[in-house]
């Protein structure tokens, strides 16, 4: 007599539970923002999801810096030719420069277009601890790039700094030849760690997520969406023909790919990239996403994608574009098209190494809006729902990352069409899994002789 087998039951993606996450949370955020009490609000959501939200946040910022420079590293040595570097990082810079260009000139256009702003009642509007932010020259840009202190910009989280030296580094090794085959080795190892350690922070996900999204939805609410509802609809929309239309457009015509399996294969990381506020944060989900579910191959995806979380501000851009036009309305100020060109100019180059956390694009909007003479007060009426909008756009930046990634990828020979087009690519890194052979086999090696 046979016994029958049971079919394990299948384990929900994470992605699926973040999703539940998120939505379980802007629930319980707006119940307790309408009904919650005083106590409810300083225990729950300014202590229990604070700590909880702050914790998983930190967890990933723990993450960003080794991981970026092992997986940086490997992906330099891993090209193994200078000039194929060169080749590569050449692509990419143009390609985000060039996608950030377009982005803020089609939110510009936009917002004209519906003119948001307009017959709005000003009022009152203080700021509170708001200066203006000066824009840094050219020059001073790009001589930031390069550390004086290497362990400095390590210890303070330079990513562009970090991504100067990693370069270098792995430059010198490649120099190196066979002589640094245990080093690289070493780095490898070093990579696969971190990317171990990403799945560990990863399965605690949901419950980060949820506390993230429950206190940002107590502690603004729904209503802080009727006073600039112009601004909110004018800018999702902008967000929206960037990512569906000029986006998808970029990845077809540069690299013949179906846009909508790619929008299929990348989702896992513009679903973190939504609930995190925070490219950088991202970095871990989006490279396992490009190599995993996409097909590009690591060496690529290792240089391209923590390159574009640092320079590739697209959606950051386009709030620039649509908040400039939305408060020159306001204001009845008309910049003028030389003064518009100036906010398009100003945008691309602020992207250059300017950090993927949340709330950044609010310190970079006072850069923008002293350059044309409004008033930087004006903040304070969008401030309200920046982080809702600010969630919003890390989706197009992480999205512009992953574009431009298997552009370069598709142009150099470095994907596998077998995995991009495969549906069930990658899922099985979703789960947390100890490999018990793997654990006896360090056992032994570490057991006292």
């Amino acid at each position: 007599m046979t016994t029958p087998t049971t079919t394990p039951r299948r384990r929900l993606p994470l992605t699926g539970q973040i999703l539940i996450a998120m939505g379980a949370g802007a629930g319980c955020g707006l119940a307790l923002e309408a009904w919650g009490t005083e106590w409810l609000s300083s225990w729950l959501v300014e202590g229990l999801f604070a700590m909880l939200g702050t914790m998983f946040l930190n967890a990933l910022k723990m993450l960003v810096v080794p991981l970026v420079f092992f997986s940086l590293l490997c992906g330099v040595t891993g090209i193994g030719d200078i000039g194929a570097l060169g080749r590569v990082g050449g692509k990419a810079l143009g390609l985000y420069l060039l996608t950030t260009a377009i982005a803020i000139s089609s939110a510009i256009l936009i917002a004209l277009a519906i003119a948001p702003g307009e017959g709005f009642d000003l009022g009152t509007a203080p700021v509170d601890g708001f200066t203006d932010g000066k824009a840094p020259s050219l020059w001073e840009t790009f001589a930031a790039i390069v550390p004086d202190n290497p362990i400095a910009a390590f210890a303070g989280g330079e990513m562009l700094q970090i991504i100067f030296y990693t370069i270098v580094l792995g430059i010198a090794v490649l120099m190196l030849g066979a002589r640094s085959k245990p080093f690289v080795a070493a780095a490898a190892y070093m990579n696969e760690v971190m990317m171990k350690i990403v799945t560990i922070v990863m399965t605690f996900a949901p419950i980060g997520v949820f506390a993230l999204i429950a206190r940002s939805f107590a502690e603004q609410g729904a209503a802080l969406f009727l006073p600039v509802l112009a601004y909110v609809g004018t800018l999702l929309l902008a967000l929206a023909v960037h990512l569906f239309v000029t986006q998808m457009a970029l990845l077809k015509l540069f690299s013949g790919l179906n846009p909508l399996i790619f929008l299929r294969d990348i989702h896992p990381a513009q679903v973190f990239a939504f609930s995190t506020a925070s490219s950088t944060a991202t970095i871990p989900v989006t490279l396992r996403a490009v190599t995993e579910r996409i097909g590009v191959s690591q060496p690529v995806a290792a240089f391209t994608v923590p390159f574009g979380a640092t320079i590739n501000m697209d959606g950051t851009a386009i709030m620039q574009g649509v908040a400039t036009v939305f408060l020159a309305h306001v204001y009845g100020i008309e910049p003028g098209l030389s003064g518009y060109l100036g906010v398009i100019v100003m945008a691309v180059l602020a992207s250059i190494g300017t950090a993927g956390v949340p709330g950044v694009g609010t310190v970079m909007l006072t850069m923008v809006l002293t350059e044309v003479g409004l008033p930087i007060e004006g903040i304070a009426l969008i401030l309200g729902v920046d982080r809702l909008m600010d969630m919003a756009r890390t989706v197009v930046n992480v999205t512009g990352d992953a574009v431009v990634t298997t552009i370069v990828a598709r142009s150099e020979g470095a994907l596998d069409l077998r995995t991009f087009a495969n549906p069930k690519a990658g899922e099985e890194g979703d789960a947390l899994h100890i490999n018990p052979r793997a654990k006896k086999e360090l056992a032994k090696i570490a057991a006292p002789r």
